[in-house]
């Protein structure tokens, strides 16, 4: 692993029934090509569908398209350094938390493993019941904890909520940190719950599968000569903008090429191939992100 660049890894979190499940489902059969790992916390709650599956054995569940699922019960680090070594390498983990876990504490283990890169924390919370959970005498510090700790949060089942507008609202009083995006039966564009970009298919636009919500919109952007690229970065995840992600390429003004990632108001800044080609993919909602304001404040760097 000492030459490949860091397998990205996304925690995905959330109380027992939101949705966590589904959402992988979903995600595998958006797969187009991109070799997913999947790591659940025990086969006997294996989430995926079995019409994904093409092989068992002990340890590992083969997949269409390429893809794998694996346990990772106690031992998560063994895990992940044991999907890593796969031949051919996953391009992505997608590591599914139990319904108490914390995704933050899940979060800080990966980022302490040097050949492995966090891509961000996404929490399912259904809309239908978020608000008493979060209230209960027994499982509410979990499920405020879990919302916290969020990079973003999947606002599941939007349909059955009397008020989705209003729970939302409260979420951004609870999770400021996080951005929120309303969904229903989980369905969410693979690019906005996975920061790996490849490029291999545009988002749906407002009235295709997804337009439940407000519509997803992508843009790219062309950075400025000379910014830096933590400074793009921290205008990228600022809140005001309302990006979702955003992923790309930046030459440093000193020299070779730098590697910019946000998930909601997280930024992560590394080095990069010196070829790789240079400009940013951002994706929003259609309704709240203003692309050109985010184009007039690149430009001021």
């Amino acid at each position: 692993m000492t030459a490949a660049a860091p397998l990205p890894v996304t925690v995905v979190g959330g109380y027992l029934g939101a949705g966590k499940t589904t959402l992988v489902n979903s995600l595998l059969r958006q797969a187009d090509g991109r070799r997913l790992a999947v790591m659940v916390n025990e086969f006997g709650a294996l989430p995926i569908d079995a019409s994904l599956v093409e092989a068992a054995d002990d340890r590992i569940v083969s997949l269409t398209g390429g893809c794998v699922c694996c346990s990772y019960g106690e031992d998560l680090v063994s895990s992940l350094v044991m999907l890593a070594a796969l031949e051919p390498r996953p391009d992505h983990v997608l590591l599914e938390a139990s319904g108490v876990a914390f995704p933050g504490a899940i979060a800080g283990t990966v980022g302490l493993l040097q050949d492995f890169a966090l891509d961000g924390a996404v929490v399912l919370a259904d809309a239908e019941t978020v608000r008493g959970r979060a209230g209960d005498r027994y499982l509410g510090s979990t499920v405020r904890r879990q919302l916290a700790e969020a990079d973003l949060i999947l606002l599941n089942k939007c349909d059955l909520a009397g008020d989705a507008v209003a729970v939302e609202a409260w979420l951004g009083e609870t999770a400021p940190g996080a951005r929120v995006v309303r969904t229903v039966r989980s369905e969410a564009p693979i690019d906005i719950v996975l920061g790996a970009w490849t490029g291999r298919a545009a988002l749906p636009a407002a009235g295709g599968p997804f337009d439940h919500t407000d519509g997803y919109a992508t843009a790219m952007l062309d950075p400025p000569e000379g910014a830096e690229p933590e400074a793009l970065a921290r205008i990228l995840a600022d809140p005001a903008h309302g990006l979702l992600r955003a992923k790309g390429f930046l030459r440093r003004p000193g020299g070779g090429t730098a590697a910019i990632q946000t998930v909601g108001n997280r930024w992560t800044v590394s080095d990069a191939p010196p070829d790789a080609p240079t400009g940013l993919v951002c994706i929003g909602l259609e309704a709240r992100t203003d692309f050109e304001a985010l184009r007039r404040a690149t430009r001021s760097l």
